[in-house]
């Protein structure tokens, strides 16, 4: 018989990936529209292509440090659970 308590852990499972799910494709397409917004200031000629790749190179150096940070709290999420996996892909198709 299913308790309680392993139904609670399923729906947090699948919430948790529900809302990853989400802020990937957020995320995802928050850094197209800076895509674009880059491309379009280079070809207008607001900023310069040395500029763009200092602050990449800047923000590569600030992503590793936060990988890092982050590496521990990703070990907390439940991403072998089925039910988090369906509530990831369901976030990333419909979020």
């Amino acid at each position: 018989m299913i308790s309680t308590t392993d139904v609670l852990s399923l729906v947090i499972a699948f919430v948790l990936g529900l809302l990853v799910g989400i802020l990937i494709k957020k995320i995802f397409q928050i850094g197209i529209i800076i895509l674009a917004i880059i491309i379009i200031l280079i070809a207008i000629g607001v900023i310069s292509p040395s500029t763009v790749e200092h602050g990449l190179i800047t923000l590569g150096q600030q992503a590793s440090k936060a990988e890092s940070e982050v590496s521990s709290y990703i070990r907390l999420l439940p991403y072998n659970s089925i039910a988090f996996i369906i509530g990831l892909v369901i976030g990333l198709i419909k979020g």
